[in-house]
């Protein structure tokens, strides 16, 4: 038996679509069915959709696209916070009225959006929203705090450590700091020099990227470093390795080189992405929220997200949320 609440007329429902892959002039806000639960599926009433770099990046081109089994007409986004408001046959622990937040693959950014009640990855999930997470924040936690959660688990950080993190002022790397912070070591974030009053704030010792990075490193903690995450490219890796960090102890997440392990938020540990809402919700873990966007405004939001030149999260906020916190 199917449960449902609010139910739209068909026609009704927006979405972000792509008729071809490219950048943020491909995407375009259409009126589609409303799609509805199947057998073990929920269907979520959409409140607000974090924007992260796989976004664009898996919509770029078709060969890309095609490795994360997309095909057009596609959708856009990935994480989603908002309420359950049908349940299909089959499914326990849900109910219709239930603040959810999870991942959709490439279909988050709309009115509404159909996931497996007993899904477990970031592609199709839905958790339970804890109280004192408003849905803006839940909608920046699966992609992010899952890929910061896998990375931390390669190089264990501890209360003895001393971590470099490359890119610690992007949407990763907030998590990063601070669930490394919450571990116990001490954090040094590499950035521009106009992050270096937002890494404070998270936590971390900030330096400047560029040339002679492991020298301003080395003068900051003289005694070494322990450990690393590359959350952008290759430069923290190769100061680390300058600085003498076994390739064990370093992780990256955009690339990948010999020797180096690399994670991905499919990589996180069971449990992660509960913990990291717990935190949230006891004030332990803060997501700063860069810059929101109605639903209408895509592209321009897809564009500041894509600059890598934000300091936390784009969100996307297609409906008045029904949680204020």
């Amino acid at each position: 038996m199917q449960h449902q609440s609010d139910q739209p007329p068909t026609g009704r429902s927006r979405a972000v679509r792509l008729d071809s892959f490219g950048g943020p002039e491909v995407l375009d806000v259409r009126e589609v069915p409303a799609p509805q639960a199947g057998p073990g599926q929920l269907r979520v009433r959409v409140t607000a959709a974090g924007l992260n770099p796989m976004d664009w990046i898996m919509t770029a081109d078709a060969d890309t696209a095609a490795r994360f089994g997309l095909s057009l007409p596609a959708g856009f986004g990935t994480d989603y916070a908002g309420t359950v408001d049908q349940v299909g046959a089959g499914v326990t622990g849900f109910a219709p009225g239930d603040r959810v937040f999870g991942g959709a693959l490439s279909r988050a950014v709309a009115d509404f959006v159909v996931v497996d009640a007993a899904g477990s990855t970031a592609a199709n999930e839905a958790h339970q929203t804890p109280d004192g997470v408003d849905d803006r924040t839940a909608a920046t936690l699966a992609i992010a705090g899952r890929t910061a959660a896998a990375a931390l688990a390669v190089v264990g950080p501890g209360p003895d450590d001393t971590v470099l993190i490359g890119g610690a002022a992007g949407g990763v790397g907030v998590f990063a700091v601070q669930l490394a912070r919450i571990a116990g070591a001490r954090v040094i974030g590499t950035g521009s020099a106009t992050s270096a009053d937002f890494l404070r704030d998270l936590g971390a010792e900030p330096v400047a990227y560029g040339d002679g990075l492991a020298d301003r490193v080395r003068a900051l903690a003289p005694g070494g470093v322990t450990a690393a995450i590359d959350l952008h490219g290759t430069e923290t890796v190769h100061a680390a390795r300058e600085l003498g960090l076994p390739d064990g102890r370093i992780c990256t997440i955009a690339t990948q080189l010999d020797g180096v392990p690399a994670a991905n938020g499919a990589n996180a540990p069971l449990g992660a992405l509960e913990e990291i809402a717990r935190l949230v919700a006891a004030g332990r873990l803060r997501v700063p929220i860069a810059a929101s966007f109605p639903i209408e405004q895509i592209r321009p939001a897809a564009e500041l997200q894509a600059s890598r030149r934000v300091h936390g999260k784009v969100v996307i906020e297609g409906l008045v949320s029904v949680y204020d916190g």
